[in-house]
């Protein structure tokens, strides 16, 4: 019951709390105090710092903790080609709070080259003992997110033209991923989740997008993307119903997406967050089909310090077994500690508590 490819039992979702120093530097670079040397130089020795601590948790798989972003997915965002960021005069409305004010514009033609993270992914990568996991946005956000006029129309006729583009960007970034030694590569998406959620699609709607379209659309573009990914490399999907300060926007079981999600992406596993009711019972995993494809079971929360019992995780997990095998099945924490730079309501100290808590639960579950 042991895996020793990823996902892994205990496994990880990506982005964890901002450490004072390196929260510190990103204010100091933003007043002009230190150049973009000197504060490389601090992430570095930060990262350096919060790869040991994954490892010292027991954890097989480590990541960056998204240390050098301000957000999961806009960071990644511009630094593509044809992609800007914008100032708008609303953010992402959570609930009870409103993120900055940030989009995404499309300026030009879409595509993946000298991207930044490639050498965050090296520096991961070199500095550890266990597998390094990269984290990147999924395309289908990229999409979702963009507002009714956010596509120059000299280049794309309209939001949907940009489809095969985007999903060749993203071909282009797995092949780049992998040429740098990336084995485990995860497309973090919140699109699916409000897939589920009613009023979340009304929103789509009223920004013009076809809602009716989008499971379909969205697989499509997944698929298109993880053509002739490598044989050897491991592409999961964390499935998120919104992080930031410790809220969330989508509400709804997995139910209406789970049957085109689990049965036809080409994913090698999926992250899916089971920490409270709003996302529904395990009925849904039986979608999943009976093989080599794992679900990674989201019950211990990132947003609050509380730990959770290990006898209660433990009967979830068994309640999840009614619709998946066990060897089907890993556990984390439901999303990221920090999805942007603010981070959740909880401290460095129950961050790691409850990381630690995750290996031991699947050592005595899966052992």
């Amino acid at each position: 019951m042991t895996r020793n490819k990823p996902p892994f039992r205990a496994d990880v979702v990506g982005s964890l709390l901002r450490t004072a120093p390196l929260k510190e530097a990103h204010a100091k670079r933003e007043k002009g105090e230190i150049n973009a040397a000197q504060l490389k130089e601090i992430e570095d020795r930060e990262i350096d710092k919060i790869i040991k601590k994954q490892e010292e948790a027991g954890l097989k798989v480590v990541t960056d903790g998204e240390f050098r972003r301000s957000w999961w997915h806009f960071d990644f965002y511009g630094m593509l080609d044809g992609v800007q960021i914008q100032e708008l005069d609303h953010g992402i409305q959570f609930h009870g709070v409103q993120t900055r004010p940030r989009g995404v514009r499309i300026h030009g033609k879409l595509g993946f080259s000298n991207h930044p993270m490639l050498d965050h992914f090296k520096f991961l990568k070199a500095h550890t003992r266990v597998t390094p996991k990269m984290t990147i946005p999924s395309p289908t956000v990229l999409h979702f997110r963009l507002e009714p006029n956010a596509v120059d129309t000299k280049i794309y006729a309209d939001r949907e033209a940009i489809f095969d583009d985007l999903a060749k960007t993203y071909r282009q970034a797995v092949r780049a991923f992998y040429d740098a030694g990336c084995r485990y590569l995860q497309f973090d998406d919140t699109a699916w989740a409000y897939l589920c959620a009613q009023a979340e699609l009304k929103k789509a709607r009223e920004r013009g997008l076809k809602a009716e379209r989008l499971a379909q659309d969205y697989a499509g573009i997944i698929n298109q993307a993880l053509e002739g990914k490598p044989a050897d490399m491991v592409i999961t999907t964390h499935v998120c119903r919104g992080n930031f300060r410790s809220t969330w926007i989508s509400e709804g079981g997995y139910e209406p997406i789970a049957e085109i999600m689990l049965g036809t992406l080409n994913y090698d596993g999926y992250f899916l967050e089971y920490d409270t009711e709003r996302a529904g019972g395990f009925e849904p995993l039986r979608f999943l089909p009976k093989g080599n494809k794992i679900v990674v079971l989201g019950l211990v929360t990132s947003k609050t310090g509380t730990l959770e019992k290990n006898d209660d995780i433990k009967r979830r997990i068994e309640e999840a077994t009614k619709y998946a095998a066990l060897d089907q099945l890993c556990l984390s924490p439901q999303c990221g500690f920090a999805s942007t730079e603010e981070g959740n309501v909880l401290s460095e100290n129950e961050q790691w508590a409850k990381l630690r808590m995750v290996v031991e639960l699947a050592d005595e579950v899966w052992r």
